[in-house]
Parts: structure tokens; C-alpha cells; sequence
């Protein structure tokens, strides 16, 4: 059986890009994310693409093709009627040997223009994938890369989670986490009033080239503040600074910092000070407490990938897969992953609750003192990139560009897909979560009759 059958009549390079990402659960906005992407995945995939004469523009996608068979990793075959053995046509089966090679004909063109691209109600109800290709036909429209009122934009922004299967009020939703202060004022209403079937509501976003407030950057790490942080949000981006927002509309508060180095993760304590790991695994703190230099020591000759700590606990992750608990009684230790740890968050507590994450795929719970707990919290196929954790709710992101909202103790969880790449998350309140992202940043607050769903 193939890992991905992607159709692709009518769609156009953005478009099966992203409707190929999905299917092998990675995060892509253009052919070389795509194929940087599936390159350190290495995962051996069958990719069935048929009906490549009739797409949106076959010469580039036929480009796109060449380029993924040369991975070697992915055997790809194509059809021009239909998927293999979906529809009764001879095309080649998986395991067929014929190359990929033959120069496409030309293909009568596809509506390019299927809905009013500014009319937002028509945009959401219409089939994604030909929304998409006319919005790249749309590149030369005088209204310049903004036009449509900013629609257009907004859809190339969130793209790989807007041409997924969802309702107009799901595909509205996403759509409000995307657009730019710059665009048509009319359109976040319309979007609130399309979406107000969606299980989530937009708090606030800042996305880049925003300036009232002004977008905060790339994101790279993110926290709530606890304390006298407790009005904070720390946002470390990807140019070596570090702000301080306010969680309730993301205006700007006292605190920015330039660091000399690459801030990987955050964890402000209850006193005031902040401890940071850098991209090289290295510990960094503004303020002491008498816990962090037996950490900085370690992590000099053993460096961290992942970070979380409360008022008694510096917890660290390393490569190997390994927990460590530096607190005052001592460090405490443990093996919960296979591969790097990824990501770390904890509840404080009489016994504190450490919440990890892995490249292995799983959300794994440890009490130090103890072992890990035999069964993870969650897992999938794909790493964990990003956990944020407030009192019971756990937010978990994932490779694929998933991010779901968790409770302790249940096999429930509530999902949304921002479209980039998801580099951080943090909860600044109840069923609220703030999503960090290369092109955004977002507060959600899942809606009082929202009930999660199960992922298991």
C-alpha cells in the first residue's frame, strides 16, 4: 500500500507541496522545505501522484516530482486516470519499475478563479486546493502580494493546514490566526462570525510585518511567567533577543534583552530569575539560585537539549534520551526516551510532575525519585517539538505541525494546526495556549462548549 496518494488535478505547486506534507506528516511551505524536510526524515515512503498532466502547472510540479525521486528514499510512481488500483486503470502499481521521467503534455487550464478570492465566506466553503492554485495564478494581480483584502496572504501563511479536510468555520478559524494588521479591516469580523462553529476562539495574533503592536520576531522559545514573571510572556527569538509581552493582548511590557547567543528554551522561576539553554546545549541564567551553577557545571561538559524548572528543580533533557533533576536534595536521573529529548515542562507540587517529550514520538510523565511511567501520555509518529505545562493542562506540539491541548490524567485532547512549523508553546490561563511559529504568533482559548476530543 502507498504512504500518500495526492491527486493531482487542478492543484498547483503550493498546493501539492502541502497536500504532500500532510500525508508524510511533515511541515513544508515549498518544494525545497519539502524535500529538506522528507531528507531528514529518511523514512522509506511510496508516493503515488496521479493525474500530473491535469494539474494546475505540470512543468513545476513535474520539477517537484525529479526532485523527491532523487531522494532515493521515496519511490514514487504516477498515473494520468486515477490512483493505482482506485479506479480500475492499468497506471502502474507501487512497485512498478518504470521512472518517473516522461515530459508532461499540455493540460486544458483549471478555473483559475473558482470563488471571489476576497469574499472570506466564499474562500473557507470552496475546495482549498483550487483556492490555493488561484491565488498562485493570482501572483501578477495589481492589488500587488497583499491583494484580496490580505486573504492572500493569510492563505499562503497557513496553507498546508488550510487545504486539509476541515469545516468553512474550522478553515475561518485558521484563516484569523494568519492575517496581518495590514489587511482589510472588514475581514477579521467576517472571519470572527465564520468561525464562531469552531472549537477555539482567537485572543489575539501578531504575524509578521505587523506593527501596531509590532510582530516580536521569529519565535524560538517561549513562557509563561510564574511569580513576579507572572504578567509575562517571554518570547526568545530567533535573532538573539528576548521580550516580555502581556499575555492578555500581547502588547508590549517592561523587559527586552539581547543575548550574546541563540536562547533554545526558557524557564522563569518564582523570585525572578531566568534560566535559559542556548542552541549549543549550554545553560544561561539572569539572577542566581543556589541550584543553577551545579547545572551550568554539568551542562559545560554535558550539553542539554530540552529545559523546564520550578522554585526547587532545574530539570534538563539530554541526547541519549536521559532526565536529570537538579534539586536540593541531590540529582535524580532517568532513561524516558530512545533518541533526544526534545522538550520539557513540569507542575509543581508536593511531588513534582515532569512532562517530556522525545524524538521517539512520545509525551512521557517521571515524579523524580522514581522510574518514568511504563505507558506514555501520548504518542505518534512523529517528534515532539514543543511542551508547555499549567497546573493539570499539558500543550504538546508536534513535528507535523499539530498542537494539542491536553488534560492530565484523560486520553482527551483538543487539536489546531497553525500551518507553519510550530517552534514553541506556553498556557497563560485556563483552556488558553499561546503558539509560537516562524511567521506567527497566537492565544487561542478553546470555547466554553468545546469538548475535547480523544486521539487515541
Amino acid at each position: 500500500m502507498p504512504d500518500a496518494v495526492v491527486p493531482l488535478t487542478g492543484q498547483s505547486v503550493r498546493g501539492a507541496v502541502w497536500t504532500l506534507a500532510n500525508r508524510l506528516g511533515v511541515v513544508a511551505r515549498n518544494p525545497g522545505e519539502l524535500v529538506g524536510a522528507l531528507t531528514a526524515l529518511a523514512r522509506p515512503s511510496v508516493v503515488v501522484l496521479p493525474d500530473l498532466d491535469a494539474a494546475h502547472d505540470p512543468a513545476a510540479i513535474t520539477e517537484l516530482v525529479h526532485a523527491l525521486r532523487d531522494l532515493g528514499h521515496i519511490r514514487l510512481v504516477t498515473g494520468r486516470d486515477g490512483a493505482p488500483g482506485a479506479t480500475g486503470t492499468d497506471d502502474p502499481a507501487p512497485d512498478d519499475p518504470r521512472p518517473v521521467d516522461a515530459e508532461p503534455v499540455d493540460a486544458e487550464p483549471v478555473d483559475a478563479r473558482p470563488v471571489d478570492l476576497a469574499d472570506p465566506g466564499a474562500v473557507c466553503a470552496a475546495d482549498p486546493s483550487r483556492v490555493t492554485a488561484a491565488y498562485e495564478h493570482a501572483a501578477d494581480d495589481p492589488d500587488g502580494p497583499s491583494g484580496h483584502g490580505g486573504l492572500r496572504t493569510a492563505w499562503f501563511r497557513a496553507g498546508q493546514s488550510l487545504i486539509r479536510d476541515q469545516s468553512a468555520a474550522e478553515r475561518a478559524l485558521v484563516l484569523l490566526t494568519a492575517l496581518g494588521d495590514d489587511a482589510d479591516p472588514r475581514l477579521r469580523p467576517a472571519l470572527n462570525a465564520l468561525a464562531t462553529d469552531a472549537p477555539w476562539q482567537v485572543d489575539w495574533t501578531r504575524v509578521r510585518g505587523d506593527v501596531a503592536p509590532a510582530w516580536p520576531g521569529p519565535v524560538a522559545a517561549l513562557a509563561q511567567g510564574t511569580g513576579r514573571w507572572s504578567d509575562h510572556l517571554l518570547v526568545a527569538d530567533q535573532r538573539r533577543t528576548i521580550r516580555s509581552l502581556r499575555p492578555a493582548d500581547a502588547t508590549p511590557a517592561p523587559g527586552t534583552a539581547a543575548m550574546p547567543v541563540r536562547i533554545t528554551a526558557l524557564a522563569p522561576l518564582p523570585d525572578g530569575t531566568l534560566v535559559m539553554l542556548d542552541e549549543r546545549g549550554r545553560l544561561h541564567t539572569h539572577g542566581d539560585t543556589a541550584l543553577t551553577e551545579a547545572v551550568a557545571a554539568t551542562l559545560r561538559k554535558h550539553p542539554g537539549t530540552a529545559l523546564a524548572a520550578t522554585d526547587r528543580l532545574v530539570l534538563v533533557g539530554d541526547r541519549h534520551g536521559s532526565l536529570h533533576a537538579f534539586g536540593y536534595d541531590g540529582v535524580h536521573q532517568a532513561a524516558a526516551h530512545r533518541g533526544r529529548v526534545t522538550a520539557l515542562a513540569v507542575a509543581d507540587g508536593p511531588a513534582p510532575l515532569v512532562c517530556s517529550g522525545g524524538v521517539d514520538g512520545t509525551v512521557r510523565l517521571w515524579t523524580p525519585g522514581g522510574p518514568p511511567e511504563n505507558a506514555p501520555l501520548a504518542e505518534r509518529d512523529c517528534p515532539v517539538t514543543a511542551l508547555a505545562g499549567r497546573g493539570r493542562e499539558l500543550a504538546v506540539a508536534w513535528a507535523d505541525g499539530l498542537v494539542e491541548l491536553r488534560r492530565l490524567g484523560t486520553d482527551e485532547a483538543l487539536p489546531f494546526r497553525p500551518g507553519p512549523p510550530v517552534r514553541a508553546v506556553a498556557i497563560p490561563g485556563d483552556r488558553s495556549v499561546v503558539i509560537g511559529t516562524d511567521e506567527t504568533l497566537i492565544r487561542l482559548t478553546a470555547r466554553p462548549t468545546t469538548t475535547p476530543l480523544s486521539t487515541r
